[in-house]
């Protein structure tokens, strides 16, 4: 799937049309959720979701780009949990990336061996703003992501959430510019990733926020500030100010923070993140499954 933005003088993201951007905002702002627990749909079988389940989860995504699922299935260590949840919603094509076992599920567990624990998702330190896979290819983006906790930390590992839908309005509203800056097809680069001499992953650039399908709105992004590149204009400068006032905001109504308990997860497609550090049992460590997509939630009729 390319990323490359397609024609789309309709969409509300086209900078030229304020009426149709005018109009998707007061529709998307009218009723939005203002709680966490407002995203929750509580499932009584994952494997075989009722129509009604279905509905309310697609629902939720709908408006928000992202539910919580209240499952049954507790501190089970079953990776078909997710993937089955995920499969009921057409997410298939996996990410089977460098950090996921050959399913393609990544267990996201505190790891000091090998090369993860090079890596802030395999320790316990805080991690910050993000959309996941933001480093991959633009033929190779993530467009959805499942998380299912089978065990929750003894303390910490709280993720906050922010519909990247709305960081877009924050942003549009602040300064269109800002907008076009960050669908420049250079404006973030994320420098080839080197191990003990060699080249893991080439250097990659590419735009913040990009349409697809003429009407879907995708965002890659990091908040990291080493191992990455922005433009250095006055105009994209400015933006990547905002957008970090933004997510750094205590104001902001619709940035939900949760901890999700065991059996619980998150579908989204592929909303900005963060995950707050934490402390294991040392009996019981956190372990969480991460499922990443080519699929979008919104794109499955």
């Amino acid at each position: 799937m390319s990323l490359e933005n397609a024609t789309y003088t309709d969409s509300p993201f086209d900078l030229a049309n304020p009426t149709a951007y005018a109009d998707w905002r007061e529709r998307k702002l009218d009723d939005y959720p203002r709680q966490a627990d407002e995203l929750v749909v509580e499932v009584k079988d994952p494997f075989n979701l009722s129509q009604a389940k279905r509905e309310a989860i697609l629902a939720r995504c709908s408006k928000t780009n992202m539910v919580v699922y209240k499952g049954p299935t507790g501190g089970a260590e079953d990776k078909r949990i997710p993937a089955t949840l995920g499969a009921q919603f057409g997410l298939r094509n996996l990410d089977r990336n460098m950090g996921s076992d050959e399913d393609g599920v990544t267990a996201l567990q505190v790891v000091n061996r090998q090369w993860r624990g090079r890596y802030i998702p395999y320790t316990n330190q805080p991690i910050h703003w993000h959309t996941d896979g933001y480093y991959n290819g633009l033929d190779q983006q993530i467009f959805s992501l499942l998380l299912h906790c089978v065990r929750p930390a003894n303390k910490g590992g709280e993720n906050a959430l922010l519909d990247h839908e709305i960081a877009y309005i924050r942003l549009r509203d602040l300064n269109p510019a800002y907008i076009e800056a960050l669908m420049a097809p250079d404006v973030m680069t994320i420098p080839a990733n080197v191990e003990e001499g060699t080249e893991v992953r080439p250097a990659r650039s590419g735009p913040v926020f990009s349409v697809h399908g003429g009407h879907r709105l995708h965002m890659r992004y990091t908040a990291r500030s080493h191992s990455i590149v922005w433009k250095t204009d006055t105009v994209t400068q400015a933006a990547v100010r905002a957008l970090e006032t933004l997510l750094g905001s205590q104001e902001e109504p619709f940035i939900y923070r949760l901890t999700l308990p065991s059996g619980w997860g998150l579908i989204c497609n592929n909303v900005l993140h963060d995950r707050s550090g934490f402390e294991d049992d040392s009996k019981k460590a956190r372990l969480l499954y991460r499922l990443r997509y080519f699929d979008s939630i919104e794109s499955v009729t």
